[in-house]
């Protein structure tokens, strides 16, 4: 079978596709015919060695996929041959076929494309724990997302919406805003010109957001400091900017503000039976048609190079997906 594989630490143009043998499930594991694998920015870090858990070389990356049951291992019994099925699993997903444990992969709902399949289990698995369990965000609350163009800002602005809130989008062009907009946000700031605290001040009648979702980091981690409200929580996703910033911990004590972190993949794999509870909520949510993933941008597998590029270089609107069939 085809895969892409990456050999050594570097950028997306150090990869290759390469046939190798295809993968024989293992008692626990289902072989997946892989159709499509959305990017996260995970895999563009995973593949110049700079994620927080590396696999071993040679590794295929893609941390999402959906595609079709071609076999079962001896102890699964929840799928068969056939089911149309999808799954966060870490790495793997650009390649024709993966083997996969039972316990990552769902049913695809009906009338969901295998694209959006791919794109649904890290960004709205990441966007619901941190609203839900790290942020405790309460109908009425403001909340302010940053990057809100991307995969998990829009999934933040729609879950915020569902959840309640009042949902301030932020971006940085007049086209990614619009996206955040189509989504459901209630306000937008185009914090390109380096304002976003005043716009947040003033949408806010000085009192500054309650809840803060921040996958960006980079300077305007500082802003997110100064723009918000008592008692409120900054929730701390990912810095896609590139810079990890440092925090004005005076500001913590002044604001009475909580800074909290989160990892998803972490938390899912410790508490599995509250990950696989939140996921039923969203694939509700989808139903009632309150959510549906954007794809912004797709690849044929030979342009996996240009699908992440797009990612890194912050091009995307939505999930980018590479569509492996």
């Amino acid at each position: 079978m085809k895969a892409v594989l990456c050999n050594s630490s570097g950028p997306p143009e150090t990869l290759v596709i390469d046939e190798i043998p295809a993968p024989a499930p293992a008692a626990d594991e289902v072989l997946v015919d892989v159709y499509a694998s959305a990017l996260n920015f995970p895999d563009v870090l995973m593949i110049q060695g700079k994620y927080q858990s590396q696999p071993a070389f040679p590794f295929s990356p893609g941390g999402e996929l959906a595609g079709v049951v071609a076999a079962t291992g001896a102890d699964v019994k929840d799928f068969k041959p056939g089911d149309r099925v999808f799954g966060g699993i870490g790495y793997g997903g650009f390649a024709e076929q993966a083997a996969v444990k039972s316990r990552s992969l769902r049913r695809m709902p009906e009338g969901m494309s295998f694209q959006e399949a791919s794109g649904i289990s890290t960004t709205y698995g990441t966007s619901y724990y941190a609203l839900k369990q790290r942020a405790n965000l309460q109908p009425g609350e403001t909340l302010l997302v940053l990057g809100a163009a991307g995969g998990v800002g829009l999934a933040a602005v729609e879950l915020g919406k569902a959840m309640g809130a009042r949902v301030i989008a932020a971006a940085s062009s007049a086209e990614k805003l619009a996206a955040a907009r189509a989504s459901g946000a209630d306000e937008l700031i185009d914090y390109s010109d380096g304002e976003l605290k005043e716009k947040v001040k003033a949408l806010t009648d000085g009192n500054g957001a309650n809840v803060i979702y921040d996958p960006v980091g980079g300077d305007l981690f500082d802003q997110c400091m100064r723009c918000i409200g008592w008692y409120g929580r900054v929730l701390v996703i990912g810095f896609a900017a590139g810079e990890i910033p440092r925090v004005p911990i005076n500001l913590v004590l002044l604001k009475s503000c909580q800074l909290v972190g989160v990892f998803y993949g972490a938390w899912s794999a410790r508490s599995p039976a509250e990950a696989e509870s939140n996921f039923r909520e969203i694939l509700k949510l989808y139903e009632q048609g309150q959510i549906k993933p954007l794809i912004g941008r797709e690849y044929p597998m030979a342009e996996y190079a240009a699908a992440m590029r797009c990612l890194m270089e912050r091009q995307a609107i939505g999930k980018v997906v590479v569509n492996i069939r």
